[in-house]
């Protein structure tokens, strides 16, 4: 009752550390904290590596390897503008640049818009930006969330290598993990079809076919049909070789465009204009001119490595404000590139300009 008058127990003194073992104790928890730090900063560092650098390393190798592709297929071009420019220099006469893109096949309506304004020297830099900028009209093209199958017709005239393009599109598709089908649309030619077979058994891909002069729409409905019921990934159908004047022939391509849409809503999702790159001039009118008739999504370019025309590339893009998608830079199924204006350009001018300091 009386509780609150007993004495509280004495507490016992507590028993002080020696200083060194405080001090043994303090440096073990800096030396825990450290370690940790240690750990943490490998993390990430390695989180960086992996998620910065090395995708900015495989960005800059793929970019080197294009300008290598480019440096390959633009050897005729280099040879006509070394004999305008033979040596390297910092900065280049404003008369000599323009020479040079006047010997690639550069447009001279072109070469002044991308001129204008320009310093009587111009430096490496200067004129990079230029050149590229060409390259700007084309619209972005968004290529992620394709739907499947993702339907491609190939447009052109005979001769611009539509066949061999196509065969290469189909070893990319495969090289990416995507299943292909493709269809042998060129009924017009009887030499088309028997092409595109020998590529298709090449490549080992499913190939729907049908007799020369029979219906090519018919062809297509049944190649996108056959895709969806496989669960195949791409469809690429070849169509005839067309001049723009051949009204027959284009009322059949504007038939097809028609049917794609039947048998696949919003097909085809591409339509591919082959362009000759040895052809400049003539080229761009027939883009132009099929670009009216169904609309024209992209371009790739053949025969590049067989010509002095490199420069038509900014034509064909500046003109036609349509992307270019892929150069064809060989007869072989690998020699088709992902066009890149930077590593374009790059090639271009690494031999014109020595290294900027």
């Amino acid at each position: 009752m009386f509780s609150f008058f007993k004495k509280k127990k004495k507490e016992e003194p507590k028993e002080e550390l020696p200083k060194e073992v405080i001090e043994e104790k303090i440096e073990e928890k800096v030396q825990e904290i450290v370690e940790e730090v240690k750990e943490l900063e490998k993390e990430v560092v390695e989180e960086v590596k992996e998620k910065i650098i090395e995708p900015i390393k495989e960005e800059i190798k793929e970019v080197e390897e294009k300008k290598g592709f480019f440096s390959r297929a633009l050897e005729k071009t280099f040879s006509s503008i070394k004999t305008v420019i033979p040596t390297k220099k910092e900065k280049i006469d404003f008369d000599d640049i323009e020479e040079m893109l006047i010997e690639a096949d550069m447009e001279y309506e072109i070469i002044e818009k991308a001129m204008d304004g320009l310093p009587a020297e111009i430096t490496r830099k200067q004129l990079r930006h230029r050149l590229v900028m060409l390259f700007e009209h084309a619209p972005d093209v968004d290529l992620s969330n394709l739907p499947k199958p993702f339907v491609r017709l190939i447009i052109g005239v005979n001769g611009a290598g539509k066949t061999t393009t196509i065969a290469k599109l189909a070893y990319k598709a495969k090289q990416d993990g995507k299943s292909v089908i493709l269809g042998a649309g060129d009924t017009f030619r009887a030499a088309a079809i028997e092409q595109l077979s020998t590529w298709a058994d090449r490549l080992d891909v499913p190939i729907i076919k049908t007799k020369q002069g029979h219906d090519s729409s018919a062809v297509a409905y049944d190649t996108i049909s056959s895709a969806i019921a496989k669960d195949i990934d791409n469809v690429i159908i070849d169509t005839a070789g067309r001049l723009q004047t051949q009204k027959n022939l284009n009322n059949e391509l504007i038939k097809i465009v028609k049917v794609c849409s039947k048998a696949k809503e919003n097909a085809p999702h591409q339509k591919l204009m082959i362009l000759d790159g040895t052809q400049g001039n003539t080229a761009i009118a027939q883009a132009k001119a099929f670009n009216e008739m169904v609309g024209i999504d992209g371009i790739i370019v053949t025969k590049l490595d067989g010509t002095a025309k490199g420069g038509a590339l900014f034509s064909i893009s500046n003109q036609l404000e349509l992307p270019i998608f892929f150069v064809g830079v060989g007869e072989q199924k690998e020699d088709l590139i992902e066009f890149s204006p930077d590593a374009f350009v790059d090639s271009l001018l690494d031999e014109i300009y020595t290294e900027e300091k």
